[in-house]
Protein backbone atom coordinates (compact mmCIF):
# COMPACT_ATOMS: atom_id res chain seq x y z
CA UNK A 1 0.00 0.00 0.00
CA UNK A 2 1.60 3.30 -1.11
CA UNK A 3 1.64 6.28 1.47
CA UNK A 4 -1.20 8.47 -0.13
CA UNK A 5 -3.76 5.76 0.26
CA UNK A 6 -2.32 4.92 3.68
CA UNK A 7 -3.28 8.74 4.96
CA UNK A 8 -6.42 8.44 3.34
CA UNK A 9 -7.60 5.07 5.05
CA UNK A 10 -6.08 6.07 8.76
CA UNK A 11 -7.83 10.00 8.26
CA UNK A 12 -11.21 8.26 7.69
CA UNK A 13 -10.43 5.24 10.38
CA UNK A 14 -10.19 8.88 12.67
CA UNK A 15 -12.67 10.38 11.53
CA UNK A 16 -14.62 7.95 13.13
CA UNK A 17 -13.82 8.48 16.71
CA UNK A 18 -16.42 10.18 17.80
CA UNK A 19 -15.84 13.45 20.59
CA UNK A 20 -16.15 12.13 23.75
CA UNK A 21 -13.94 9.39 22.92
CA UNK A 22 -11.57 11.62 21.42
CA UNK A 23 -11.61 13.03 24.59
CA UNK A 24 -11.07 10.71 26.72
CA UNK A 25 -8.27 9.00 24.80
CA UNK A 26 -6.54 12.15 24.35
CA UNK A 27 -6.64 12.18 28.37
CA UNK A 28 -5.31 9.01 29.14
CA UNK A 29 -2.60 9.79 26.65
CA UNK A 30 -1.44 12.84 28.17
CA UNK A 31 -1.67 11.40 31.31
CA UNK A 32 1.26 8.95 30.51
CA UNK A 33 3.08 11.31 28.98
CA UNK A 34 3.22 13.36 32.39
CA UNK A 35 4.28 9.77 34.39
CA UNK A 36 7.42 9.65 31.63
CA UNK A 37 10.55 10.75 32.84
CA UNK A 38 11.67 12.65 29.38
CA UNK A 39 8.83 15.21 30.39
CA UNK A 40 9.35 15.24 34.53
CA UNK A 41 13.06 16.27 33.10
CA UNK A 42 12.62 18.77 30.42
CA UNK A 43 12.39 22.55 30.77
CA UNK A 44 11.25 23.29 27.06
CA UNK A 45 9.23 21.00 25.48
CA UNK A 46 8.52 21.59 21.72
CA UNK A 47 4.84 20.39 20.34
CA UNK A 48 2.95 20.95 17.60
CA UNK A 49 -0.70 22.59 17.78
CA UNK A 50 -3.27 19.74 17.58
CA UNK A 51 -6.04 19.99 14.93
CA UNK A 52 -8.59 16.54 15.21
CA UNK A 53 -7.92 13.67 14.51
CA UNK A 54 -4.82 14.05 16.61
CA UNK A 55 -4.06 13.47 20.30
CA UNK A 56 -5.16 16.66 21.83
CA UNK A 57 -2.14 18.96 22.42
CA UNK A 58 -3.93 21.89 23.77
CA UNK A 59 -4.22 20.34 27.51
CA UNK A 60 -1.00 19.19 27.06
CA UNK A 61 0.23 22.72 26.61
CA UNK A 62 -1.43 23.90 29.61
CA UNK A 63 -0.09 21.68 31.48
CA UNK A 64 3.48 22.36 30.91
CA UNK A 65 2.52 25.64 31.82
CA UNK A 66 0.80 24.64 35.29
CA UNK A 67 4.47 23.19 35.90
CA UNK A 68 6.53 26.08 34.34
CA UNK A 69 7.81 24.60 31.47
CA UNK A 70 8.29 26.76 28.16
CA UNK A 71 6.54 25.41 25.67
CA UNK A 72 7.69 25.82 21.99
CA UNK A 73 4.93 25.60 19.05
CA UNK A 74 6.57 25.21 15.26
CA UNK A 75 6.47 27.88 12.14
CA UNK A 76 6.58 26.36 8.96
CA UNK A 77 8.73 27.89 6.54
CA UNK A 78 6.39 26.78 3.49
CA UNK A 79 9.23 28.32 0.51
CA UNK A 80 12.21 26.46 2.61
CA UNK A 81 10.11 23.69 3.35
CA UNK A 82 10.98 24.11 6.98
CA UNK A 83 10.35 24.69 10.76
CA UNK A 84 11.46 26.69 13.27
CA UNK A 85 10.26 26.58 16.93
CA UNK A 86 9.02 29.64 18.47
CA UNK A 87 8.19 30.05 22.54
CA UNK A 88 4.84 30.08 23.19
CA UNK A 89 3.12 31.93 26.31
CA UNK A 90 -0.28 32.57 25.70
CA UNK A 91 -2.65 30.94 23.30
CA UNK A 92 -3.61 34.45 22.28
CA UNK A 93 0.08 34.56 20.63
CA UNK A 94 -1.28 32.09 17.63
CA UNK A 95 -2.59 32.71 14.16
CA UNK A 96 -3.60 30.11 11.55
CA UNK A 97 -0.51 30.02 9.39
CA UNK A 98 0.29 27.43 6.73
CA UNK A 99 -2.32 25.25 5.61
CA UNK A 100 -4.58 26.78 8.64
CA UNK A 101 -2.67 25.64 10.96
CA UNK A 102 -2.29 27.53 14.08
CA UNK A 103 1.11 29.34 14.70
CA UNK A 104 3.01 31.57 16.57
CA UNK A 105 2.63 34.92 15.62
CA UNK A 106 5.32 36.82 14.24
CA UNK A 107 6.25 38.57 16.87
CA UNK A 108 6.93 35.36 19.17
CA UNK A 109 10.50 34.64 20.37
CA UNK A 110 12.72 32.53 17.60
CA UNK A 111 14.10 28.92 20.22
CA UNK A 112 17.11 27.80 19.53
CA UNK A 113 17.49 23.79 18.07
CA UNK A 114 19.83 23.14 20.83
CA UNK A 115 17.83 24.85 23.66
CA UNK A 116 14.51 22.49 23.43
CA UNK A 117 14.73 19.27 25.85
CA UNK A 118 12.12 17.42 23.82
CA UNK A 119 9.92 17.22 20.84
CA UNK A 120 6.74 15.99 20.94
CA UNK A 121 6.71 14.97 17.41
CA UNK A 122 2.96 14.72 15.34
CA UNK A 123 2.42 12.04 12.96
CA UNK A 124 -0.60 10.10 11.38
CA UNK A 125 0.44 6.59 11.85
CA UNK A 126 3.30 5.17 13.89
CA UNK A 127 5.02 1.32 13.76
CA UNK A 128 5.55 -0.10 17.10
CA UNK A 129 9.93 0.24 15.97
CA UNK A 130 9.50 3.97 16.19
CA UNK A 131 8.79 4.60 12.59
CA UNK A 132 6.40 7.09 11.60
CA UNK A 133 4.27 8.26 8.71
CA UNK A 134 3.31 12.18 8.66
CA UNK A 135 0.88 14.45 6.86
CA UNK A 136 3.45 14.66 3.73
CA UNK A 137 5.09 17.55 3.96
CA UNK A 138 8.41 16.35 5.35
CA UNK A 139 8.93 19.28 7.38
CA UNK A 140 9.38 17.07 11.00
CA UNK A 141 11.38 14.83 8.57
CA UNK A 142 14.18 17.49 7.85
CA UNK A 143 14.26 18.68 11.40
CA UNK A 144 14.41 15.59 13.25
CA UNK A 145 17.80 15.00 10.70
CA UNK A 146 20.39 16.12 12.84
CA UNK A 147 18.02 16.95 16.54
CA UNK A 148 19.94 14.85 19.17
CA UNK A 149 18.05 15.00 22.13
CA UNK A 150 14.77 13.03 22.81
CA UNK A 151 11.31 12.74 20.32
CA UNK A 152 7.95 11.07 21.74
CA UNK A 153 5.05 10.89 19.60
CA UNK A 154 2.20 10.93 21.01
CA UNK A 155 -0.61 7.91 18.78
CA UNK A 156 -4.11 6.77 19.46
CA UNK A 157 -4.67 3.26 18.81
CA UNK A 158 -6.13 3.17 16.01
CA UNK A 159 -3.02 4.75 14.60
CA UNK A 160 -0.10 2.03 15.23
CA UNK A 161 0.48 0.07 11.93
Amino acid sequence: MDKKTLRTQLKAKLATIDRPKYEQKSLHIATKLYSLPEWKEAEKIAITISNVPEVDTWQIIRKAWEQQKKVCVPKCLSDQKQLEFYELRAFTDLEKGFYGLYEPIKEAKKVSKDSIDIIIVPGLAFTYEGYRLGFGGGYYDRFLANFTKKTISLAFKEQLI
